[in-house]
C-alpha cells in the first residue's frame, strides 16, 4: 500500500460524507471553508490508469479538516485509523510550525483512534472539552517547541 497526502477537491465531499456519515453538501461545505486533506492509498496501476479507464485508482483512508482562526489552527475533522490520523495530523502542525501557531483539537473520548493518533504526533491532553451529541471529549494542543 501506497498512502499518499493530497487536498481535497469538491469531487471528493461524497466519499467524505460517508466516511463520516454526514451529507455530501455539509462536507462540500468543508472543502470550500478549511483546509482538508485527504490520506489515498494509490494502486500502482501503471502510470496511465486514469486515462485508460475514466477513474482514479486510489481509494481514500482519511482525512483531516482544519481553520486558523484568532492565531490558532483549529483541527476540526479527522477521520482514519490511528497511523493514517497520525499522518494527517502532521499537515496542520507543519502548518502551524511554519506560522508560529499553536494547534487546538476536540477528540471525543470514544475515538481511540484520533486520540492514539493525537498523542503520537506530540497533542497534549489540557482538559476536557465540550459534549457532542451526549458524548464527553478532551481538548489536545500542540505547542511548537514543546
Amino acid at each position: 500500500m501506497t498512502v499518499n497526502v493530497r487536498d481535497a477537491v469538491e469531487a471528493d465531499a461524497e466519499t467524505l460524507g460517508s466516511i463520516v456519515d454526514l451529507p455530501a453538501d455539509a462536507l462540500r461545505n468543508v472543502v470550500h471553508d478549511r483546509t482538508v486533506r485527504l490520506a489515498v492509498d494509490q494502486a500502482d496501476a501503471g502510470p496511465n490508469a486514469d486515462a485508460e479507464n475514466g477513474e482514479n485508482a486510489e481509494s481514500v483512508l482519511g482525512f483531516v479538516a482544519f481553520d486558523v482562526r484568532d492565531g490558532t489552527v483549529h483541527v476540526t475533522q479527522l477521520a482514519g485509523d490511528a497511523d493514517v490520523a497520525e499522518r494527517l495530523l502532521a499537515e496542520p502542525v507543519r502548518f502551524a510550525v511554519n506560522e508560529g501557531f499553536d494547534v487546538a483539537f476536540v477528540v471525543p473520548d470514544s475515538d481511540d483512534d484520533a486520540e492514539a493518533a493525537a498523542e503520537a504526533a506530540g497533542f497534549e491532553a489540557v482538559g476536557p472539552g465540550p459534549r457532542f451529541d451526549g458524548d464527553s471529549t478532551t481538548r489536545y494542543r500542540f505547542r511548537p517547541g514543546d
